[in-house]
């Protein structure tokens, strides 16, 4: 799996009272954290598309009219490496309610996953389809889904002389000792660029989202 290594020196009196020096992370031969950085997507829920709330007739938004609600649950992902490539592979959980118990009915409800670059480039996106059952009589049903992204190695991996800069020590006297690699444009800039998403929600339209955020 490819990762990167950030090295934080708490060295410097600043840098002894920041809460980061004193708990997490692993420490290296000088004392300093290593924050190790992987290059597998991160995978995450979007806001306001974990839930759907599907209504009978569809047109109306009354209590009384709310046919099934689902929620995206235990969403769980495996990385791994296939040559220049880095395969994540996502499943989760889909839990629904029936406001009415009734015959055994199936209930098909679509789910997106779109991998996405630096936070706002989608490079791709899937629409797919989970399948509720209810038993005869049954409320609650649930059911499974799966997505995967693929992306090419290259692309998550943060460039040399950047690297360089992030990890380079520092000693106490340096003038940049107690400024975070980050804090510079450039350096934040490309290690935006190498970051991947992998975000899963149901794909709702219009008026389901619009439901979403006011509800």
């Amino acid at each position: 799996m490819s990762r990167s290594t950030v090295v934080v020196s708490c060295l410097s009196p600043l840098l002894l009272a920041l809460a980061a020096c004193s708990s997490s992370g692993e420490f290296d031969e000088t004392g300093g954290i290593k924050i190790v950085r992987s290059a597998c997507p991160a995978v995450a829920v979007p806001a306001q598309t974990g839930d759907i709330t599907i209504f009978d007739p569809p047109a109306s938004r009354e209590a009384r009219a709310i046919d099934v609600v689902a929620t995206i649950t235990d969403l769980r992902a495996t990385c791994t490496d296939s040559g220049d490539h880095i395969v994540s592979n996502a499943t989760f959980a889909v839990q629904a309610r029936r406001s009415a118990a009734g015959p055994a009915r199936d209930v098909v409800i679509p789910y997106f996953a779109t991998v996405v670059r630096g936070g706002t480039v989608v490079v791709s996106k899937q629409v797919s389809r989970v399948a509720i059952h209810f038993d005869a009589g049954a409320l609650r049903a649930s059911g499974t889904g799966a997505a995967t992204a693929n992306v090419v190695r290259a692309a998550a991996t943060v460039p040399a002389d950047i690297q360089a800069k992030i990890t380079r020590k520092r000693k106490p006297t340096d003038a940049d000792a107690s400024i975070d690699p980050m804090a510079d444009p450039v350096v934040r800039a490309a290690v935006q660029k190498a970051s991947f998403e992998l975000l899963v929600g149901f794909q709702l339209t219009e008026d389901q989202l619009a439901y979403n955020a006011t509800r």
